[in-house]
């Protein structure tokens, strides 16, 4: 199917967020729409998709006009989409929200056997090895996006809209991914996948459009620069790389001795950890996730019930504290899931970001709130941020994926700290605000303050980290210096000790991010 979109525009207010689009994606086309965070792409997109009534222009599908008055009728047209956010009903199981919406009967009755037939049938045809009655809450980020794949497929999709797919991804589901697609574009399926992720329009689109601040300002081919597509996206020249200044560590502010944590089973999440951090240095924690960097950060900020072990920080015991003491202690904590764990969606903009300071001057006190002061912190941070709102009375929960990221950075950053803890810190940011939030953690270093970076991003740990502690199965198999070799860290991430990852590498040994990730998982 040919997909046309020609002079879309969308008012909201007095915020343009398209102005007169043009697109076309060709059948069996991986098309990428690739801009910076609020840049308009996503609203292009819920208009394609009948979410959004748009204030002009048509859109065409091999040449006919169509008309969406809803959601159901894109989908009956043949336009499927998987949304940033999923749409999916965490206590439903797969087959449950595949059919939700159109389901099948028999007798007057839903026929969930025939469901689970749809499910098996289309998991197989791409390998996507899904359980029909597993519970969606119980499943991984990845799977849950192929469960939204597959409901898009059940209804027979020509068009598949993919929203920033990758933003909440490990490298192996990320290549996954990547190889999905490229089997959907062999069937036929074409794709608009919506990104800022300049390596993965690289390597999987056919054509690239660029729209920044709700226009199309060009289009390049997948074989352009890096850096011309970062400068054309944000629309100035973008480094790349981190040019940061040595590092001036002081005394130690960290100390974390023996922390081992278990789950509610009594299974040992974190082992035997011990680690140190001095004031001005960054230390980054890297593995291939689900190897306890998740447990340790959380430990850190005292929400892992069942802990051993010493945490001090200026020569204060955390362990026993409960959080809301460990950040009034001067803590900064980015969470790696910030919907879940570090914004509440209803609240706005400004609200959002004094959650962890509403009851203190000068935000507010025990009985009132102080308006006027959390406003004029909100104007400060947004701008200080650039969070793109239409206004800090915006619900913070309407706000684009990186635009949310700003928001928590811009809180976690906003005080005087005496720790900051950033988990998957840049995680669905774009190039050009990742370079902003890069400089602002190197600038927090820089004040003295210790820093923990978790990520599962090599290039983010290898750039901010001054030294890096590589986790496997829970415990951290050695702390290395911020310039380790990448392939010897990679090697470590899949379990080889710091020095047998360095005889390996120099005997021609190399690793890619989908190797380690394989043998992290297997080993």
């Amino acid at each position: 199917m040919k997909l046309e979109l020609r002079g879309i525009r969308k008012v909201f207010g007095t915020f343009v967020a398209n102005d007169d689009i043009d697109l076309v994606v060709e059948p069996g086309e991986i098309h990428a729409l690739l801009g910076e965070n609020g840049a308009g792409k996503s609203t292009l997109m819920n208009v394609l998709y009948g979410l959004y009534r748009p204030d002009g222009g048509e859109i065409l599908l091999d040449g006919a006009p169509a008309s969406f008055s809803g959601p159901g009728d894109a989908m009956a047209a043949g336009i499927g989409m998987v949304h940033q956010h999923f749409m999916l009903v965490p206590v439903f199981t797969v087959a449950e929200n595949v059919v939700l919406g159109h389901e099948p009967t028999a007798g007057g009755m839903l026929d969930l056997a025939a469901a689970r037939r749809l499910v098996r049938e289309i998991s197989e045809r791409f390998g996507f090895e899904l359980d029909p009655d597993a519970v969606v809450e119980d499943l991984p980020v990845g799977a849950q996006q192929r469960v939204e794949i597959i409901k898009a497929l059940s209804r027979k999709a020509e068009v598949l809209v993919l929203d920033e797919p990758t933003a909440v991804l490990t490298p192996h589901e990320t290549d996954e991914l990547m190889a999905i697609m490229r089997q959907l574009q062999a069937e036929g399926t074409s794709i608009v996948f919506i990104t800022h992720k300049l390596r993965e329009v690289k390597a999987v689109a056919d054509r690239i459009t660029v729209i920044r601040r709700g226009r199309v300002v060009g289009s390049a081919d997948p074989s352009a620069d890096q850096t011309e597509l970062a400068s054309l996206m944000v629309g100035r020249s973008v480094a790349l790389e981190l040019d940061k200044a040595p590092a001036a560590p002081g005394d130690v502010a960290l100390e974390v001795s023996g922390l081992t944590v278990a789950d509610a089973a009594g299974v040992q999440l974190l082992d035997d950890v011990s680690f140190e951090v001095r004031r001005g240095e960054i230390l980054g924690v890297a593995g291939v996730q689900g190897n306890g960097q998740t447990e340790l950060s959380e430990a850190l900020l005292g929400l892992q019930a069942q802990v051993r072990g010493s945490i001090r920080l200026d020569g204060r015991e955390l362990v026993g504290c409960t959080t809301k003491q460990i950040l009034d202690a001067g803590v900064g904590f980015v969470p790696e899931d910030r919907t879940h764990d570090a914004l509440v969606g209803d609240f706005t903009v400004a609200e959002n970001l004094v959650l962890d300071q509403y009851d203190r001057a000068p935000f507010g006190s025990r009985i009132a709130l102080r308006l006027a002061a959390i406003r004029a912190n909100a104007t400060r941070r947004v701008e200080e941020f650039d969070v793109r709102t239409s206004s800090i009375e915006q619900s913070v929960g309407s706000l684009s994926g990186g635009n949310q990221q700003k928001v928590v950075m811009a809180r976690a950053l906003g005080r005087d700290l005496s720790l900051f803890i950033a988990s998957q810190p840049t995680r669905g940011v774009d190039v050009g605000s990742i370079e902003f939030l890069h400089r602002r953690i190197i600038a927090e270093r820089d004040k003295g303050t210790p820093v923990v970076i978790v990520s599962t991003e090599l290039d983010e740990i290898s750039q901010l980290s001054d030294r890096i502690a590589v986790m496997y199965r829970g415990r951290i198999l050695g702390i290395v210096p911020g310039d380790e070799d990448r392939d010897v860290l990679g090697l470590m991430m899949a379990g080889y000790t710091a020095e047998a990852a360095r005889e390996a590498v120099a005997g021609g040994a190399r690793t890619t991010d989908t190797q380690l990730a394989d043998e992290g998982e297997i080993a």
